[in-house]
């Protein structure tokens, strides 16, 4: 089959990928020159499968207008007309109850699960993939006392599903993690995971990308823009490219993050999507500088630390401020105050400018947090967006569940949660 995958950050290639393998005649349709320069290019670099909990829970609509009151705040909405964010921030509103968010849990858990276990087996298929790789654990720190009961309320539900979690002491949190010594006093309790994993996306595309160029059927379409999906009637026929070719295909997968809402509208197909835009620093480490060795994640602040190589990525905020990807250097400030108030001694290098600099990415959030992976009204045209701020965690997963359906297999875990909203 001729397939068309648009979008070549993590999702999109690890589609790509999957459908290679199964030896589709792949043609992989990227805007940016290289893979993985997107929303994939400086994520937080965590590999989350337990922390899954989504954003649209049952208490978050009472920190609202305390957050938005915060120029530090860990969310930020500007204030707007646009019909997707107010569509998006209905459907946000509705999701916000016990038993979506539990429900949400459960969906987004079975896909991570599954996405830990094509990780492992890539990594055992494919030792040369070097993308800093690195199974560390995380700690999930908490200052706020209310916090950390209902955060072990949740280590409870999980374990029901299959998670290994662990409610620690701030003793028992820093004898994990020293360099969260210096906040000792601030450290009401944590909450460790012991098997989650840090690593490069952007390397991990850009591997899987070399992979890709070494297949005969695979043709690779970079430096190219899509204008509009190819239909006939309610069947793909293909692509029309930004320069007005027409890309026949006998079917099509999008897979381009935020902008695939751009392109789906005109066919009356709503994911559902809205960008969340979040920032990150990279700080380069010295040999003696104190900066954490497992991921940490500052719950009160929404701000997650991963060390990636002689790398220390910083990573927040949830923006709904539009489609801009500008960076907004008050937001880049406060990553910079948060780590050096949290992590002073990782920030001696970095106080002269030696940094890789900030960026800013828009993370594709559906209200839920769950994804759309499947099929679309339109025959032969498929969906792989919407995975927020898991982008990573869960893209090899979704990948294999999309490369079942289309093979029509019956897939390892069930489709049913992915699936386009009627």
């Amino acid at each position: 089959m001729q397939i068309a995958v648009v979008g070549a950050g993590i999702i999109g290639i690890s589609t790509a990928v999957a459908l290679a393998q199964e030896g589709h005649q792949v043609t992989l349709i990227e805007r940016h020159p290289g893979p993985g320069e997107g929303t994939s290019y400086a994520n937080g670099g965590q590999l989350s499968y337990s922390y899954v909990a989504p954003l649209a829970g049952p208490g978050v609509l009472s920190h609202v207008p305390g957050w938005l009151l915060r120029s530090d705040s860990p969310l930020r909405l500007k204030p707007s007309l646009d019909p997707a964010l107010l569509r998006w921030g209905l459907r946000f509103i509705a999701a916000c109850n016990r038993e979506r968010a539990d429900r949400t849990t459960r969906e987004l858990l079975a896909l991570s699960f599954y996405s830990r276990t094509r990780m492992e087996a890539l990594r055992e298929a494919s030792p040369e993939l070097a993308f800093s790789f690195a199974r560390r654990g995380k700690l999930v720190v908490h200052r706020d006392a209310a916090a950390f009961e209902s955060a072990r309320a949740q280590v409870g539900y999980q374990a029901t599903l299959g998670c290994e979690q662990h409610a620690l002491s701030a003793d028992e949190a820093i004898a994990h993690e020293p360099a969260l010594d210096g906040v000792r006093d601030q450290i009401v309790g944590a909450i460790y995971t012991p098997d989650e994993d840090v690593a490069d996306c952007h390397q991990l595309c850009v591997g899987l990308f070399n992979r890709l160029r070494e297949m005969p059927n695979v043709t690779l379409r970079f430096n190219t823009g899509v204008n509009a999906l190819w239909t006939e009637g309610r069947r793909v026929r293909g692509v029309t490219l930004a320069g007005g070719e027409q890309l026949a295909a006998d079917a099509v997968v999008m897979a381009a993050g935020v902008t695939s809402a751009k392109l789906l509208g005109p066919l009356g197909i709503d994911p559902g999507l809205y960008p969340l835009k979040g920032y990150s620093i990279s700080l380069p480490l010295d040999e003696g500088d104190v900066a954490p060795r497992i991921s940490v994640t500052d719950a009160a602040r929404k701000i997650v630390y991963a060390r990636i190589g002689q790398t220390l990525r910083v990573a927040g905020m949830a923006d709904l401020v539009g489609w801009s990807t500008a960076l907004d250097t008050r937001r880049v400030q406060t990553l910079y105050d948060e780590t050096r108030a949290l992590f002073p001694g990782a920030m001696r290098a970095n106080d002269a400018g030696a940094d890789a600099g900030p960026w800013a990415g828009m993370r594709p959030a559906t209200p839920t947090g769950v994804p759309v992976v499947g099929a679309s009204p339109v025959e032969g045209l498929w969906l792989n967006v919407g995975h927020g701020a898991l982008g990573f965690t869960l893209a090899l997963g979704s990948a294999s569940l999309l490369a079942d359906m289309i093979a029509g297999r019956k897939p390892v875990i069930s489709p049913a949660p992915y699936a386009l909203a009627a």
